[in-house]
């Protein structure tokens, strides 16, 4: 049965604004009841704008009001781990945003706390609830694909909207822990998330800004059944927000684009002075607004999954453990991008009772032959490559139209 949920929000920026636009405009039985953001200003101002009761400055205060019964953690990354403990030691439920942590050593201390407590908790990585991404996870899960053997995943653009982002300590990282962390879960999705991701290498720099961080990186990530993942991340594209998805199985292949060039193109020379979408650079030009960004970037169903799971007494997709292998392969992304080299991925905790997964496919015999392909030529007779697994030569045979 579904219930209605009287929510602490903890953080009043961008994320806090698309946060309460997903939950008060999609499921107006549950309500944010008491919002807190860095200063009691701010909150007051996020309050009135939204109709929010009470505002605070004070996350001890805004998780312990007695008129909520649920926490979302939509701060920094530096107070991830400060907020969701202090919402475990309240006894109430907590869905936190992604990264989960700073790190791995991090985020596996906030899956204990939520564990120890015995509370709900589930981990608010909106971009693998976009529709789209729904509908074509959906479409590997039935075999549409086949074994996918490599997924790729990108998200550029000019570089996050406050501070905090670009401060190493504070943040974690640079684009790496900001939007890498969306690509591997899109990557593992799609691979299967029980599918152990083994070892990564990575190139990452910092290339256009005057920051310690890095600001543009470019992994690979092996896993267990010998799929590759591949991410770009980057804070120095220019022309918005790129978010693109590519699926490669042995019986097919998946094209996504989130963001540009998704059929709503537009052309101005006189400006909505307004607001586009985000990340967008200009408002004149060709632009690409979004229809309904919230539901496009996978807000609504993210949080129609997270409370539908605490209603009926189950996981959300997307939980604290995810958050903290999402971490830990980041973890590897750090250390190869110092080394040069291919790093493993560690692993403290993984799926209970999960099986290795197969790493070869079952080879497709013609006799004592091996088929490698066939392809039709443009006489319509039917060439195949063949492999003699004995001497291990490669032949070929035409069959006529």
């Amino acid at each position: 049965m579904k219930e209605a949920h009287d929510i602490t929000l903890l953080g009043a920026g961008l994320i806090g604004t698309f946060y309460t636009m997903s939950i008060q405009g999609q499921r107006s039985r549950d309500r944010i009841r008491t919002v807190c953001a860095q200063t009691e200003e701010e909150a007051e101002a996020f309050a009135r704008k939204w109709g929010i009761p009470k505002a605070t400055g004070d996350i001890k205060k805004a998780v312990d009001d007695p008129e909520t019964d649920l926490v979302i953690v939509g701060l920094p990354n530096y107070l991830h781990k400060r907020a969701v403990t202090l919402a475990a030691g309240a006894g109430k439920p907590v869905l936190c945003t992604k990264p989960l942590a700073r790190n791995a050593r991090e985020a596996i201390e906030i899956l204990q706390a939520v564990e120890k407590a015995g509370v709900f908790a589930g981990y608010l990585e909106d971009l693998v609830y976009t529709p789209k991404t729904l509908k074509s996870i959906a479409a590997v899960k039935r075999g549409a694909l086949g074994k996918v053997i490599w997924v790729r995943s990108r998200e550029t653009h000019s570089g996050p909207h406050s501070a905090w982002f670009w401060d190493k300590k504070l943040a974690g990282g640079g684009a790496i822990v900001d939007l890498a962390c969306h690509c591997i879960e899109i990557i593992r999705s799609f691979v299967g998330k029980r599918v152990r991701p083994t070892e990564v290498m990575c190139l990452a720099d910092t290339i256009v800004h005057p920051i310690a961080a890095e600001d543009s990186a470019i992994a690979l990530i092996r896993f267990e059944n010998q799929a590759v993942g591949q991410f770009e991340v980057s804070w120095a594209f220019r022309g918005g927000m790129d978010l693109r998805d590519e699926v490669a199985g042995t019986e097919g292949t998946i094209w996504l684009n989130h963001f540009l060039r998704t059929g709503y193109e537009m052309f101005t020379a006189a400006g909505g002075k307004g607001y586009v979408a985000e990340k967008a650079e200009s408002e004149t030009g060709w632009l690409f607004p979004v229809g309904d960004e919230v539901h496009e970037l996978g807000y609504n169903n993210m949080f129609g999954d997270m409370f539908d799971a605490l209603d009926a007494n189950r996981q959300p997709e997307e939980t604290f453990l995810d958050g903290y292998i999402v971490n830990a392969i980041m973890d590897a992304c750090y250390l190869s991008a110092r080394t040069r080299r291919w790093e493993p991925v560690r692993l403290e905790r993984w799926y209970p009772g999960s099986k290795p997964a197969k790493a070869k496919a079952a080879l497709r015999r013609r006799g004592r032959y091996s088929l490698i392909k066939e392809e039709r030529m443009p006489d319509g007779s039917l060439k195949e490559l063949l492999q003699d697994w004995k001497t291990g030569h490669v032949i070929q045979k035409v069959r006529a139209a």
